[in-house]
């Protein structure tokens, strides 16, 4: 817990440095639940998605007999964190996370669990939920007509394991980019175009490389050959073709998931990557579609800590008013933005530091698209 000299320090900076309305506030552990802990800090500091929530509690709260869920869950642990009197201590999340264990038996054991895996369910529940009272809004008796019904029937299949937007919920407003996976024809010339979205992306990491040079492996170009030739609908046959993949649309809040994690075959195990891969505190996509530099500007860190993927630790990192802080689960200090670099990972492949950067979040910079 934060107690003690730590605790009075950082009283005395956020009476100090920080505005009146924040609030900083450690998160218990009930069993392994550090995973969880670090994604609902990052969740809590990605503002927009906070300010959604807390509207919507407010929004919500009346509905006494309404069942409960994930989302009225979070909206409540989010709104108890921000309505505290003072601006620091603890809090246990512990109704969240009875109802992160009740939805999903993946997260009901004691063991170390994904980080990366639970902010995947966590987002794709939300959706879920907010597309439902949506379409129920739409298709309740006072406000329906037949053909609003039918324009709300299956929702469209899944890309990317996010659900293409019946509905474009705030959730999407956050996090949702749009990839275009181009195959160009080497034969005829013609590209084949397909759009998916995403609510993070996933990156290959390799030894001392950066964000910069992994998104641009992610989008660099491919040939399709040999056993991998790609059916060309205009050939009507199988060809050799170009393919690479490009955002086409950059989120609002973008999420990059680092792939620390790597089977190995000859061991039969995944093994964890320590490579130093340096992320940067502003970063520029310059491989969207119309080649339009996009702006981030880092704001949070999930941190893996530890030498293998079954077992381990998470702590985040994230940035609030221009200065960075570290949670612990309960604890919770003030750091200098430099020692974020200790995070980058290792340029040996044994090496006693095990935090590693594992998901970063970055929000767009100009405003909000």
């Amino acid at each position: 817990m934060v107690m003690g000299a730590a605790g009075s320090k950082l009283e005395k900076a956020l009476g100090d440095q920080f505005p009146e309305g924040e609030r900083y506030f450690g998160l218990e552990n009930f069993g392994n639940t550090c995973y969880c802990n670090s994604v609902l800090q990052a969740l809590y500091f990605c503002l927009p998605f906070r300010e959604q929530l807390l509207e919507y509690y407010a929004n919500n709260k009346n509905g006494g007999e309404t069942e409960d869920n994930i989302l009225t869950c979070l909206a409540d642990l989010f709104t108890q964190i921000s309505s505290q009197k003072k601006k620091t201590g603890v809090i246990a999340p512990k109704r969240f996370v009875q109802r992160v264990k009740k939805q999903n038996e993946i997260f009901r054991s004691y063991m170390h669990q994904d980080a990366h895996e639970f902010l995947n369910f966590l987002l794709n529940e939300l959706v879920d939920i907010l597309e439902k009272e949506s379409n129920a809004a739409k298709t309740s008796p006072e406000t329906s007509s037949s053909s609003e019904k039918i324009a709300n029937g299956p929702s469209h299949p899944q890309a990317n394991g996010v659900r293409k937007e019946p509905v474009s919920t705030w959730v999407h407003k956050c996090f949702q980019g749009i990839l275009t996976n181009e195959t160009r024809c080497l034969r005829c010339e013609t590209v084949t175009a397909r759009d998916e979205t995403f609510f993070d992306l996933s990156l290959d990491i390799e030894q001392n490389s950066s964000i910069t040079s992994c998104l641009k492996n992610f989008s660099s170009t491919e040939t399709l050959n040999a056993e991998d030739k790609f059916f060309c609908d205009k050939c009507c046959s199988l060809q050799e073709a170009q393919k690479r993949m490009k955002i086409k649309k950059p989120p609002n809040i973008l999420v990059i998931h680092l792939k620390r994690f790597k089977y190995i075959e000859q061991l039969s195990r995944y093994k964890k990557l320590s490579y130093r891969v340096v992320f940067p505190l502003e970063l520029k996509l310059s491989n969207t579609i119309d080649n339009a530099d996009c702006e981030y500007s880092l704001f949070a860190v999930v941190v893996h800590v530890g030498s293998g993927p079954n077992h381990g630790h998470y702590v985040s990192l994230v940035k609030s008013h221009d200065h960075w802080l570290f949670f612990d689960d309960e604890n919770v200090e003030m750091i200098d933005e430099s020692t974020i670099q200790t995070f980058f990972g290792s340029t040996q492949e044994y090496s006693s530091n095990t935090d590693h950067g594992y998901i970063l979040f970055y929000e767009r910079l100009g405003g909000r698209s």
